[in-house]
């Protein structure tokens, strides 16, 4: 061997960065992590952040920021979930909104009962929520969405006009999607993701998601 560079690997210039996050903790993460049955809970609807969970988005915005990371994300790709929705904004988002800033807020004040200020989109990337990045469609109320135009009215700034339904019709109460199908999806989202013009993607998902993106 030559000691040369393997004529196999691809030229950086067709080649993306992908940076993928776990949302930080959810509400129905709490009791569900002790009991897997309190997954089916009505009350986890959508379920928001905790404290907690807003802690560890802390924590990684700190990390993101001192990395260059923040500087270097050309677009944030989220889920339409609230705890994802709120940990992209919170992680890869500007800073603290005030009335009369040139840029449409990411997410208003309090969304989730978070007690958040509201976070603006001042220097800070695109963001898209798609539908393909979602957790495990169907049975567990924590993972069906609230109406798109519920969302827009808590995320101004995220671009929703990929997702073709107000209401969340993937979400079954009694079906839940086979590994097969899921499997399926996530082939659609990253041949979806090959077609972005952007080179250094960050993706905020969930954890179901995470083995088909690799």
């Amino acid at each position: 061997m030559d000691g040369g560079p393997d004529p196999s690997l691809y030229p950086l210039h067709r080649c993306k960065t992908i940076h993928v996050v776990r949302h930080a903790q959810g509400l129905h993460n709490v009791e569900g992590e002790k009991n897997y049955k309190a997954y089916l809970n009505p009350e986890y609807l959508d379920a928001p952040l905790t404290q907690l969970g807003w802690q560890q988005v802390d924590y990684l915005r700190k990390h993101v920021h001192a990395s260059g990371l923040s500087k270097r994300v050309e677009l944030v790709v989220t889920s339409p979930l609230l705890r994802t929705l709120q940990t992209a904004v919170g992680v890869f988002g500007g800073e603290s909104y005030m009335n009369g800033m040139n840029a449409l807020p990411l997410m208003a004040a309090n969304v989730g009962n978070s007690g958040r200020a509201s976070i603006s989109s001042l220097n800070s990337p695109p963001f898209i929520a798609v539908e393909d990045c979602r957790e495990h469609f169907g049975v567990h109320p924590c993972d069906k969405r609230h109406n798109v135009s519920e969302y827009q009215v808590l995320f101004p700034a995220v671009d929703f006009s990929l997702i073709e339904s107000d209401e969340d019709v993937l979400w079954k109460a009694d079906v839940r999607e086979t590994t097969e199908e899921l499997a399926a999806r996530g082939s659609k989202f990253l041949n979806w993701l090959w077609t972005r013009k952007e080179k250094e993607i960050a993706i905020v998902t969930h954890s179901r998601v995470f083995w088909f993106i690799h």
